[in-house]
């Protein structure tokens, strides 16, 4: 009887939003008179971080600071339209919206700065400070505070665009079945590595370290925490979560969280994560959608360095110790 270690190596790619009905979302972005800028959605903010990223989309695009762009995950009554918070397709199809709404919000807010300043709003851009000035003559400008108050209380003008991002409906050719269900993929590749007690059954997992490619980092850092949690969360799936208790029956089953068992603080293993960023053509900035694939990759690495260790399949998850027990002792009978 010995401690066995294993290597696993899986790859994935992961498709970003569902083209099985267009797909749509949309936003409404209009300035307040002061100058911020108010994004309506009916988009929901699962705690991954949606009002932070949409928050900087809109203040690139019309050329402020994050601080002055004020998200409102409204309701489905208030707000747009938006298919919802699902297929890691957020960040690219709201993303996109955004950038749209945000864009005509902008050249309605220069068209203004232009009356004030007695150019052509094609001669204008921002600072990202709050200005808008002449192109070549930053002397000459204007702050989006006083545009502001211009549009609302002088030219009786409002500050605002609407947005909608639509994927072309993909129907499948009836000849092949052939079609496309999504506009961009992300990938991954996870190594993980474990030990496994051969006598007990238990797996012990030593390092994981996973390989994202996600289109554009929008914000590097809440990618890094979504793609860590992700990766623990993976591992999860992999040895520990189930609804189904698998000794003696069903009789013995969790009542609450308390006793759903989860990976504590001592289970988690090094984790390393290395991002690439290969622009999408058609994503906000070049993002794709990382969500879910986070948490993919993890469980068949998992499986594959157990089979590496002990040789044994185990294709029903968790990989409990019982399960390593089983498959070891079928096959020393085989």
């Amino acid at each position: 009887m010995a401690i066995r270690r294993g290597r696993g190596v899986a790859a994935i790619n992961y498709p970003t939003g569902m083209n099985l009905g267009g797909d749509p979302s949309q936003a409404l972005v209009h300035s307040t008179p002061t100058g911020n800028f108010m994004v309506t959605l009916s988009s929901v903010d699962l705690g991954q971080g949606l009002k932070q990223v949409m928050a900087q989309i809109c203040a690139e695009t019309i050329g402020v600071k994050t601080e002055q762009v004020i998200i409102d995950t409204a309701d489905t009554d208030t707000g747009p339209h938006c298919m919802g918070t699902f297929a890691s397709r957020g960040t690219h199809r709201i993303g996109n919206a955004v950038i749209q709404a945000a864009k005509e919000a902008r050249q309605v807010m220069l068209e203004v700065a232009a009356e004030a300043l007695e150019v052509d709003a094609g001669d204008l851009d921002t600072d990202g400070e709050g200005n808008i000035h002449v192109k070549g003559a930053p002397q000459k400008a204007i702050s989006i505070f006083d545009t502001a108050l211009m549009a609302h209380f002088k030219l009786g003008r409002s500050i605002s665009g609407r947005g909608m991002f639509l994927v072309p409906r993909s129907y499948p050719e009836v000849e092949t079945g052939a079609m496309k269900p999504s506009t961009c993929y992300a990938h991954a590749c996870t190594v993980a590595e474990v030990e496994v007690d051969d006598e007990t059954g238990e797996v012990t997992v030593v390092s994981v370290k996973n390989v994202f490619e996600i289109g554009r980092a929008l914000n590097p850092k809440m990618v890094e925490q979504q793609l860590v949690g992700g990766s623990w969360m993976g591992m999860s799936h992999a040895l520990y979560e189930t609804t189904e208790p698998y000794y003696p029956s069903r009789d013995h089953a969790g009542v609450d969280f308390n006793e759903y068992l989860m990976p504590g603080p001592g289970d988690l293993p090094q984790t390393e994560i290395v991002v690439l960023e290969r622009p999408a053509a058609d994503g906000p900035y070049g993002a794709k959608g990382p969500g879910e694939m986070c948490a993919n990759p993890q469980i068949p690495a998992l499986a594959n360095a157990v089979f590496d260790a002990v040789g044994v399949r185990i294709d029903t998850m968790p990989i409990t110790p019982e399960r390593v027990l089983r498959a070891l002792k079928q096959q020393r009978a085989g």
